[in-house]
């Protein structure tokens, strides 16, 4: 009778009892009762009280674009400013986002709507009239250098072309002296291209041996990589990256060469490295891959990606720093650590910031808010929607093997809440989600409640518990990941028993270069069905 009592004791803790509805207020407060905090910095605030860069005051605080943005390109088009990122896994993928004063950005939407695997850096430009997006991808078969061009930026574009360019990345469009194109890629390596920018025209070449830093600096590795080509005057720049895009904080790196041809010789930069992350007390780690881009009112600026002290599971998020030209033509950066808020760049017009993540599911938003994170083909077939929600097929048989529907998330404490339907035998749940072997979460099927921690089920916590339709509430605050669930569509709340803490689950320990993302899973036989996604900021 004792033990029976203590184990009933013990799994009514874990399980959690009946509780008031979560206090947004009393979560807010918890987050900003940090004033000794160094990291207790502000941010402008948007839709659903997510962090944006415009302070409203002249000044901005980064990141510009917050979450997983890395490798950002960034085009300059009359008095538009388009940057996209590496997608990595997650498909419909390279997102078009939309600026007109460097600070405040908002997504159009994909550009790439079939899937070729893993897509990593990639280069956006403008030729007589047409776009053009250059992108290292890896279908299965091994890398190569694809091309996909429209003649307007929203679209549409047209399917990925292979440029039979193989084992590169990082590829950088110039049109060189002689008028002709040309991509750089890592390395630092040329190739010409045709006329069209549709197939290459010759031979990969060495065109250019990099600055090398002391021998005692705590980097990754060398690692020359993320060229970006930049015309001014009677020179080419060269800005690329070095040192490794992750590892130790101070790895990451921009430097700089020049020459008058495209065919070199290139001379290094005598300041570089131009940013560098110097100590893991700054804010800003591993930055790096950079390119300079002319600000609205003739003022220069480098747009790059960093790691967020302290929120490594955010990804690499796009900064912004001001630069200054000099008088032997050299150009130097002027943030810092950009630990204080920084001026805007004069003369933009007023533009749009973010977008909401809460979700009625009356439109399909898929590329934009949601992304499948298998890009392999017939994955979007997984996908359909029906009146105020989104359908999605059962695949394998727990997270580990059923690739979910992901939202990307850029603050450091958030609240996020959907209410699934399972059909037939599924499972579904709320994750977050880094990858098969990095993910937590709880789960529903039919007859039980799931726990998963460390990307395995914690079978000790399985319940049995009737399910059909259920609400999950996920919130991450500051890393620390609470549940609770509701059968009775939110009206009252049980506090599941496990709290999980997600500090680590980032690339450093499981490799992949993304972020940990809010995710849906549907697994087994069946299908779970989405409603009411529902997003708060909460620090």
């Amino acid at each position: 009778m004792v033990n029976d009592s203590r184990r009933n004791v013990f799994r009514m803790a874990l399980l959690g009892a009946a509780a008031a509805p979560f206090s947004l207020r009393s979560a807010t407060a918890a987050a900003t009762c940090k004033d000794g905090d160094p990291q207790a910095v502000t941010w402008g605030r948007g839709v659903e009280g997510q962090r944006k860069a415009d302070l409203g005051d002249g000044t901005y605080r980064n990141p510009i674009v917050s979450g997983d943005h890395p490798d950002p390109t960034i085009l300059k088009d009359g008095n538009d400013y388009y940057m996209t990122f590496s997608p990595f896994e997650a498909f419909p993928g390279l997102i078009i986002w939309h600026s007109t004063d460097l600070v405040n950005w908002a997504p159009l939407g994909p550009a790439l709507s079939k899937p070729l695997g893993t897509v990593w850096a990639s280069d956006l430009c403008k030729h007589q009239g047409r776009y053009f997006i250059y992108m290292p991808a890896n279908p299965g078969a091994g890398w190569s250098i694809y091309v996909i061009w429209a003649d307007d930026i929203k679209g549409p574009w047209s399917d990925p072309i292979d440029l039979k360019i193989g084992d590169c990345i990082d590829p950088s469009h110039v049109v060189g002296e002689d008028g002709k194109r040309y991509l750089f890629v890592n390395g630092v390596r040329r190739i010409g291209l045709s006329d069209d920018g549709l197939a290459k025209d010759g031979e990969l070449q060495s065109a250019y041996k990099p600055w090398r830093y002391p021998d005692d600096w705590v980097v990754e590795n060398f690692a020359p990589e993320g060229p970006k080509l930049l015309r001014r005057g009677e020179w080419f720049y060269l800005i690329m990256a070095v040192g490794g895009t992750a590892g130790p904080p101070t790895g990451h790196m921009v430097i700089a060469a020049r020459s008058r041809s495209i065919h070199g010789p290139w001379e290094h930069c005598p300041h570089n490295p131009l940013v560098r992350t110097m100590s893991a007390a700054e804010p800003w780690w591993s930055r790096g891959h950079a390119s300079l881009v002319e600000g609205p009112a003739g003022d220069w600026w480098m747009v790059y990606h960093g790691y967020e002290n302290g929120f490594r599971t955010l990804g690499r998020q796009t900064l912004l720093e001001p630069i200054e030209w000099t008088q032997d033509g050299w150009f130097r950066a002027k943030g810092g650590d950009l630990s204080a808020p920084l001026a805007k760049p004069k003369g933009g017009a007023a533009s749009s910031s973010g977008f909401a993540l809460s979700d009625d599911f009356a439109h399909n938003r898929l590329g934009i808010q949601w992304c499948l994170h298998d890009a392999s083909p017939g994955e979007r077939a997984r996908i359909s929607y029906e009146a105020g929600g989104m359908n999605i097929a059962a695949k394998g048989r727990s997270p580990a093997d059923s690739p979910p529907v992901t939202c990307l998330v850029g603050d450091r404490s958030y609240v996020v809440e959907a209410s699934l339907e399972l059909t037939g035998d599924a499972e579904g749940g709320l994750l977050l989600y880094y990858n098969p072997v990095a993910f937590v979460g709880v789960g529903f099927s039919p007859d039980e409640m799931k726990t998963y921690e460390y990307a395995q089920e914690q079978t000790w916590m399985r319940t049995s518990m009737p399910t059909r339709r259920v609400r999950i509430r996920l919130t991450n605050e500051q890393n620390v990941v609470t549940y609770h669930y509701s059968h009775d569509d939110g009206k009252t709340w049980i506090l599941h028993g496990l709290r999980m803490e997600v500090s680590g689950i980032h690339h450093n320990v499981f490799g992949g270069f993304v972020s940990l993302k809010v995710g849906i899973y549907s697994a087994n036989e069946g299908s779970v069905v989405i409603r009411d996604f529902s997003y708060r900021a909460i620090s």
